[in-house]
């Protein structure tokens, strides 16, 4: 059987994208999953195709940036099942352009959804967690968490601090019986590209200067990297080949990333400077 299987999980940002991979995946594996989502019509169409394929799943509606939800979600879910297995704090936006153009509206709205709803779903599941002495919590970072993200800054601040908070609460936990994983997904197939909103730019503008080797991850490939990890226990899961690449790149020779994506931003204001 599957480490999943009859266990309990709950997937915020549950009603697409990476995390309504995940939730289907959980499913499969039989997992009871807790579909969650801001967007309720959402979270109630991934349930429904978990329990149409076998499956067991609810829908909830949960704005991440209300603490009293999220802690509302996890203690009920945790009583009614007398026991909470995993967390997966995987909701999140994104906000492109440059720093320059933005105001401290664009900053606290991403850092409402990215951080805070990561604190939020992590202290309330630690705490039970910790009183049940099992759990495993897994935060969705990125793989701006692991290098510079110029063009992506605010978006990058908040995954940063994520890998920041997974990392050092790992070893907090570990003694205490609740494992941490940190995900870093990179260029996946899924609608937050469109999402985003690019302040004073555009989706082409900030993407149009990716090299041409990067490929897109189909989402549900994604999800299955992630819960392999998740079933091994590592801290650190970065999704695909050129994330890890350009980890190791930023450790061993900072300033030769630094270089290429100094180039990037040029590359980017000189377009901007040619649309005018």
């Amino acid at each position: 059987m599957s480490i999943y299987g009859d266990k309990t999980a709950i997937v915020t940002g549950g009603g697409s994208g990476i995390g309504r991979a995940l939730c289907e995946n959980l499913g499969r594996e039989g997992a009871f999953v807790v579909v969650a989502d801001v967007n309720a019509e959402s979270a109630g169409h991934v349930a429904a195709k978990i329990e149409q394929d076998g499956g067991r799943a609810e829908a909830v509606r949960l704005d991440v940036t209300v603490e009293p939800e999220v802690r509302k979600l996890i203690e009920d879910t945790a009583r009614e099942h007398d026991r909470l297995d995993y967390v997966f704090n995987n909701a999140g936006i994104g906000i492109g352009g440059e720093v320059r153009d933005m105001n401290l509206d664009h900053w606290r709205r991403i850092v409402d959804v990215n951080l805070w709803g990561v604190i939020y779903g992590t202290l309330a599941a630690y705490r039970v967690m910790i009183e049940q002495g099992s759990g495993h919590i897994v935060n969705t970072a990125s793989s701006a968490a692991l290098i510079p993200a110029p063009l992506l800054a605010a978006y990058g601040t908040t995954k940063h601090a994520v890998l920041g908070l997974s990392t050092s609460l790992r070893c907090e936990g570990a003694g205490l019986g609740v494992r941490v994983s940190v995900v870093c997904p990179g260029f996946i197939d899924t609608a937050i590209f469109d999402k985003t909103e690019y302040v004073r730019s555009s989706k082409e503008r900030v993407w149009s200067n990716l090299p041409s080797f990067i490929r897109m991850m189909p989402a549900d490939d994604c999800a299955r990297v992630i819960l392999q990890g998740v079933a091994r226990n590592k801290g650190v899961i970065p999704v695909q080949g050129i994330t890890h690449v350009l980890w190791w790149i930023n450790r061993l020779s900072p300033r030769l990333l630094a270089r290429n994506l100094l180039k990037s931003v040029e590359a980017y204001r000189s377009g901007a400077r040619q649309a005018q």
